[in-house]
Order: structure tokens, then C-alpha cells, then sequence
């Protein structure tokens, strides 16, 4: 190396020192304020791989497996695949499917085997959310969408089930805010024979509330009153005693002041059918002109802070991997990860690093 190119590697190396060696002396906890919410922390988190509205990541198994090992570290032992199959979208080869929807693609990976055997791996609990025609019972032929379900729950407990120590449960995946749709007897029949056929492993379903943030009603359709919300999900949950054993409602499609107010009376009904009552945390922020980009954490305290008032038993996401990880394409993600481990002190393993530390 000639003269001229160690003194400007040197240079180079000297900048660096300077830019990576300072480092801030402060600490976010000096700068709380005092009535800061104490919020509730999160334990479950679904998986969306079959998704509706948000891009996929493109993972192989290895980042799976590091996701896994981040939601662990984090506190959450439960993760429930959303759905096995959206309209085309399969994710295993499911003979009960193919037979019913030709028209399905084939998929080159068995997400569901995946998912499992890391939940074996790291000592969580697995949910298997059932398939989402996306179309028949949106047109009336609801019986279609049990029979293909239930012909689908004995494929996959023999399959996965009985091999899998981490398949603990069922996800009802048709989402309704509403009594719409003859949900009350879809819920009910496919949840019946989950339960059956698997020897009572619980079932959960996560619907949404109809209110000011739903596409229904940004697109003039009227919001749900407490009162109404009461009505017709009392009328809902009479025909699920026995069968839905968790219900996780989605708290983003309400304002953040009526929240409370939805929650408590989310509480009272599962209290009244004896359903665990846990409320499913949306991670992403539906305040933006861009869906969908990771909460503010303020928000997301918040809506924890109001859950653990009205008395939620647990908190699961909608999720993690894209708008809560440190593993997420979103870089935001990261830093909502470490706000948060922060806040519950917790052992941040994968906090965020600056450009110049990386």
C-alpha cells in the first residue's frame, strides 16, 4: 500500500471511530412522564402467511426460525396460523381443499409443518386456522364452507395433529363484526368437530367490531352502538356456548376514546358463556394513508393500557413478524420491539442498531 492510501485509510478509520464511538449518554427512561400507562403484555401473536392486505416477507425456514426465537424472547408462547387458505392461496397441500377448488394453486412449501415443528423447537403452543373459501359463504352457501372445513380439520389431525406435541388448538378463521352470514352455525359446526376430533382442544375465533374505522363504514355503511355491539353479539355467543372456548376481538376499527367502553363489554359477554377473553392487539396503525405500516408506540400502549383495565385475561397480535419484529422488512418494527421490551423490562436480545453500529 502506497503512502497516499494509508493515510486516506487511516482518514476513513478515524471517521468512523468518531461517528461510531459516541454514544448517547441518556436514557429513554429519563425522559417518561410521570402518569405513563402501565399497559399488559403481550403473549400470542397469530402467523398471517395466507394474507389478505399486507406483503409477504419472502422467508424461508431460516428466518422463521430466527422470528420464532425473537417472539420467545419477547414473552409469547402461543402463535396461531391465521388461516391454512384464502380463496387460491393454500398453505399445504390439503386434499380437502384440492378437491373442493380445483382452481387452488399448489404450494411449494408446507407452511403448516414448518410452523409446527419450530413451535415444537421453541415450546409453543400452535393454533391451525381453518381455510377462508373467501366466497361461498359470502354467497349464501355456508354448507359448503362447513362441509370443506370439517373434511379439512380430520386431514390436518391426522397429518399434524397427533405428531406435533405444540398443536394445541383451532382458529375459526371466517372474521364478522356482525350477525351476518349464518356465522353463529359456521362457527359452531366446524368448531363442534374440531373439538371432537381432536379430543377438546379449545377453539378461538376473533372477530371485529363494526365501527368507525371498518371499510363498511368508511364506505357509508353506520357504526355499531354499544348497545347494538351487545345485542348481537349476545345473540352470537348463545349459539357458541361450549364451543368457542377464547374470543380475541381486533381493536383497531373503533376510535382510541370508545375503546375501553367496547372492551368492557366484550368482558362481560365471555364472562356470561364462560369464554376466555382475550383482546387481539393490532400492531399495525390504521390512522395512516398507507396500509399498512407498524403502530406508533404510543398507540400501541395505549390500547394495552385500556385492555388491562377492562380486565382482558391476555393479549394476542396482529403480528408480529411484519409490524412488531426486529426481523421485519419494516425497519420501524424493530424500534416498536425495543420500545417495548423497554417498557416491560425485558431483555431486549435483538434491540436496533444505529447505521453505524451495524
Amino acid at each position: 500500500m502506497n503512502k497516499t492510501m494509508t493515510t486516506l485509510a487511516l482518514a476513513i478509520a478515524a471517521l468512523l471511530t468518531v461517528s461510531c464511538g459516541h454514544r448517547c449518554e441518556f436514557t429513554d427512561k429519563q425522559f417518561e412522564t410521570p402518569d405513563i400507562p402501565q399497559g399488559m403484555q403481550i403473549h400470542a401473536t397469530f402467523l398471517d402467511e395466507i394474507s389478505w392486505d399486507i406483503p409477504h416477507q419472502n422467508w424461508g425456514v431460516k428466518e422463521w426460525d430466527a422470528d420464532f426465537r425473537a417472539m420467545k424472547d419477547m414473552g409469547i408462547n402461543t402463535v396461531v396460523m391465521i388461516r391454512c387458505g384464502l380463496g387460491p392461496w393454500i398453505a399445504a397441500p390439503f386434499e380437502a381443499v384440492l378437491e373442493a377448488k380445483p382452481d387452488c394453486y399448489y404450494p411449494p412449501v408446507d407452511l403448516v409443518e414448518m410452523f409446527l415443528t419450530l413451535a415444537d423447537k421453541y415450546d409453543m403452543k400452535f393454533f391451525f386456522g381453518l381455510y377462508d373459501s373467501g366466497y361461498w359463504w359470502h354467497v349464501g352457501e355456508f354448507q359448503k364452507e362447513i362441509d370443506v372445513n370439517n373434511k379439512l380439520i380430520d386431514e390436518v389431525w391426522e397429518k399434524y395433529g397427533k405428531k406435533h406435541k405444540s398443536f394445541q388448538g383451532w382458529y375459526l378463521c371466517q372474521e364478522v363484526s356482525r350477525r351476518t352470514r349464518n356465522i353463529s352455525k359456521i362457527f359452531a359446526d366446524m368448531g363442534r368437530h374440531a373439538k371432537e376430533v381432536s379430543g377438546g382442544l379449545p377453539c378461538m375465533i376473533s372477530p371485529y367490531i363494526h365501527g368507525i374505522k371498518t371499510d363498511q363504514v368508511m364506505g357509508g355503511d353506520t357504526a355499531t352502538t354499544y348497545e347494538e355491539h351487545e345485542r348481537e353479539w349476545d345473540d352470537i355467543l348463545s349459539n357458541l356456548q361450549g364451543v368457542v372456548d377464547i374470543m380475541a376481538f381486533q381493536d383497531g376499527q373503533v376510535d382510541y376514546w370508545e375503546l375501553y367502553g367496547y372492551l368492557c363489554i366484550n368482558k362481560k359477554l365471555a364472562d356470561k358463556y364462560g369464554i376466555h377473553c382475550w383482546t387481539n392487539l393490532e400492531s399495525f396503525d390504521r390512522d395512516m394513508p398507507i396500509r399498512f405500516l407498524p403502530i406508533k408506540w404510543e398507540k400501541m400502549l395505549y390500547k394495552l393500557e385500556q385492555a388491562r383495565k377492562a380486565g382482558m385475561e391476555d393479549v394476542i397480535t396482529f403480528e408480529f413478524s411484519h409490524f412488531m419484529s426486529p426481523n421485519s422488512s419494516y425497519l420501524q418494527a424493530g424500534h416498536l420491539y425495543d420500545r417495548y421490551c423497554d417498557h416491560f423490562g425485558i431483555k431486549n436480545k435483538h434491540k436496533s442498531k444505529l447505521p453505524c453500529e451495524r
